[in-house]
C-alpha cells in the first residue's frame, strides 16, 4: 500500500512538472523595411522560462500581419517548437460597483426594462383597436345595415336592425376611445423615459463610464522546451500589408554647368494598426506580393480567320508612330539658394546594397511614422549626373523649341519609376516622368521651352501635285522648316518630322527630297541634327509622294 502512495505521488508530480506553462511578455519593434507594397517589421523581447514546455505569449501584433511570413528566431538554452498567430479575445471588464457610475448604470437599466414593458403594452393596446375597426367596418358594411335584402320589406326588421346598429356602434366607440386614451397615455410615458434615458447615456458617456470595450488582442505564441531554467532573446518578424512608399524625384539644373542634380526620395506610409516609434527604416524597391513564379511558354497555334474585308473604310496616314512629346507646365515656382552651411540631409545616413533582385537603402536613421496612413517623405540619395544639353523641336506637332539634358549611367542609382519635378535656374517648371527599365541608355529631360530660337512649318502649297495614272493616283506633298537663333550663343539643335508609313501593299509612299534627314523608313521618323551660330537661320525643305487607288480617298494633313 505504502509503494502504491509513493508511486501515485511520483506520478501526480511528473504530470504537473510537465504541464505546459504559459508566460506573457512585451516586444519592442526595432526595425522596418518598406517594400514597394507592404512591410516587413522587425521586433525582440525577453524571456525566462522555467524547466519543462512553456508557451511564451507577445501581444500587440499588427492585426494585418501575412502569418504565412512570420519568421522566429531565438537564443538561450531552449528548443524552438512551434510559432503561431492567434486571436484572444478578453474577458470585457465589469461594470463599476462603486459611487455614481453604479447608480446611473442600475437606473439606465430599470429605464431600458420599463420601455421594453411599454412597448408590449402599446402593441397590446394596437391589437384591440385593429380587432374593434375590423368590428366596426363588417357592421358598417352589412346589407342589413345598408338597406339590402328583405330588412326594406318589413318596419319590424328594419327597427330591430337599426337598434342593434346604434348598439353595437356606440359600445365600439367606447372602447376606441378608452383604447385611445390608454395608448396616449403609454406614448407620453415612453416618451419621457425616452428622455430620461438619453440624458444618462449623454452623462454617463460625457464622463467616460462606460467600461472600454476591448476588441481581440493580435498575438503569437512562441513554444519553447528546455531541460533547465533558461533566459534569452527572441527575435521575430513579418510582413503587414498596410503599409508601402511610392517614389518620387527632383532634377535640378542650373544651366551653365553640365551636372543635373538628382534628388531620390521615398513618400512612405503606413496603416498596419501600430505607430512605428523611432525604428530603423529601411526601404527596398521589392514586393513581395509581386508575382514570383517564372512563365511557362506554351505553343503557339495558328489557323485560317475570316477577316472583315473592311480595311479601305478608314486609313489615317497620322497613326504612324511620331516622338513623344513633354507636356510641361510653365508654372515659375521659386526656388532660393541659401548662403548659410547647409544642413545634413538624411541621404548622407543611407547606406545602398545591391541584392539578387531588388536594392535596399538601409538608414540609420530613427524615424516615427503614426499608422494613420499619412506620407512622410523620406530623403534617399542625392547626386550629381553627367549631362549634355541639346536643343529639340518636333514643329509637326509644337512650334516651339525645347532645351532638352540628355542624362546617362542612372542604372546606377538603384531608381524605379516615377513622376519627376524638373528645376531649372532655381524655378520649377514642371514635370516629367523618369523610367529607369527603358531600353534607352539614355534619359532625355525636357527643361522647358526656349522663346529665343524662333521655328515654324509651313505647307508648300504651290508644290502640291496630284495626278491620275492608270487606276492609281499619284499625289505629291512638299513641307518648309525655318528655324532661326536668336540668342547670343551657339546651339546644337536636333529636329523631328515624319513622313508616312502604311501596312498596305496597295499604297505606296516614296520620298523625293529629305534634306539630307536620318530617315528611318521602319517608322517614317526623320531628324536633322546641326549647330546654329547666333542670328543664323535656317531653312529645311522636304518632299514625298504617295500613290494609291483613284477611287479611294486617304487624308493625308
Amino acid at each position: 500500500m505504502k509503494n502504491i502512495l509513493i508511486i501515485s505521488s511520483f506520478l501526480f508530480t511528473a504530470f504537473f512538472s510537465s504541464a505546459t506553462e504559459k508566460e506573457i511578455i512585451k516586444s519592442s519593434m526595432y526595425e522596418v523595411t518598406v517594400y514597394a507594397q507592404g512591410a516587413q517589421i522587425f521586433n525582440r523581447a525577453s524571456y525566462t522560462v522555467k524547466p519543462g514546455i512553456t508557451e511564451i505569449i507577445i501581444d500587440g501584433v499588427s492585426p494585418f500581419i501575412d502569418a504565412k511570413s512570420l519568421q522566429v528566431k531565438a537564443t538561450g538554452n531552449v528548443i524552438l517548437m512551434d510559432s503561431k498567430y492567434s486571436l484572444y479575445y478578453p474577458k470585457p471588464e465589469p461594470a463599476s460597483v462603486d459611487g455614481l457610475p453604479l447608480k446611473i448604470r442600475k437606473d439606465i437599466l430599470l429605464i431600458e426594462d420599463s420601455i421594453k414593458i411599454v412597448a408590449y403594452d402599446l402593441q397590446e393596446i394596437q391589437d384591440e383597436l385593429d380587432v374593434l375597426m375590423a368590428t366596426k367596418n363588417i357592421l358598417a358594411n352589412n346589407g342589413a345595415i345598408r338597406g339590402q335584402g328583405k330588412v326594406n320589406d318589413s318596419i319590424n326588421l328594419l327597427k330591430q336592425a337599426v337598434d342593434y346598429y346604434t348598439l353595437k356602434m356606440t359600445e365600439l366607440n367606447k372602447k376606441i376611445q378608452a383604447l385611445n386614451k390608454r395608448k396616449a397615455d403609454k406614448l407620453e410615458k415612453r416618451q419621457g423615459m425616452d428622455e430620461r434615458l438619453a440624458d444618462l447615456r449623454n452623462y454617463q458617456n460625457n464622463n467616460d463610464m462606460n467600461p472600454a470595450k476591448k476588441g481581440p488582442i493580435h498575438r503569437l505564441t512562441i513554444t519553447v522546451s528546455s531541460k533547465e531554467a533558461a533566459t534569452g532573446k527572441i527575435n521575430f518578424s513579418y510582413l503587414v500589408s498596410n503599409a508601402g512608399w511610392t517614389p518620387s524625384y527632383d532634377l535640378r539644373s542650373d544651366g551653365l554647368t553640365s551636372k543635373i542634380n538628382l534628388t531620390y526620395k521615398a513618400n512612405v506610409y503606413q496603416n498596419c494598426g501600430l505607430d512605428w516609434d523611432n525604428v530603423k527604416l529601411n526601404i527596398s524597391t521589392n514586393n513581395p506580393y509581386m508575382n514570383k513564379t517564372k512563365p511557362t511558354l506554351h505553343p503557339w497555334y495558328i489557323d485560317y480567320y475570316a477577316y472583315r474585308n473592311d480595311k479601305y473604310k478608314s486609313i489615317n496616314m497620322n497613326a504612324a508612330p511620331a516622338m513623344q512629346k513633354e507636356e510641361l507646365s510653365e508654372k515659375g515656382y521659386a526656388y532660393s539658394n541659401t548662403i548659410q552651411t547647409d544642413a545634413l540631409t538624411s541621404d548622407m545616413f543611407v547606406q545602398t546594397i545591391r541584392q539578387l533582385s531588388s536594392i535596399e537603402f538601409k538608414i540609420d536613421l530613427p524615424y516615427s511614422i503614426k499608422s494613420n496612413n499619412e506620407q512622410h517623405m523620406v530623403l534617399i540619395k542625392t547626386a550629381d549626373l553627367d549631362a549634355e544639353y541639346k536643343y529639340f523641336s518636333v514643329p509637326k506637332l509644337d512650334n516651339s523649341v525645347y532645351l532638352v539634358a540628355q542624362i546617362t549611367k542612372l542604372d546606377e542609382l538603384g531608381m524605379v519609376p516615377a513622376e519627376a519635378n524638373i528645376f531649372f535656374d532655381g524655378s520649377y517648371i514642371g514635370e516629367t516622368y523618369i523610367d529607369p527599365t527603358a531600353m534607352e541608355d539614355t534619359l532625355s529631360l525636357s527643361l522647358g521651352r526656349d522663346q529665343n530660337i524662333v521655328i515654324k512649318r509651313t505647307l508648300l502649297k504651290k508644290e502640291l501635285k496630284e495626278k491620275v495614272i492608270g487606276d492609281k493616283k499619284e499625289r505629291t506633298f512638299a513641307y518648309s522648316i525655318e528655324v532661326k537663333n536668336i540668342k547670343a550663343t551657339a546651339i546644337d539643335i536636333v529636329i523631328q518630322d515624319q513622313i508616312p508609313i502604311t501596312t498596305n501593299a496597295d499604297i505606296t509612299i516614296e520620298p523625293i527630297d529629305l534634306a539630307k534627314a536620318r530617315y528611318d523608313d521602319r517608322t517614317g521618323a526623320l531628324e536633322w541634327t546641326f549647330t546654329l551660330k547666333p542670328k543664323e537661320n535656317k531653312v529645311i525643305d522636304f518632299s514625298f509622294k504617295v500613290k494609291h487607288n483613284k477611287d479611294l480617298n486617304i487624308p493625308i494633313h
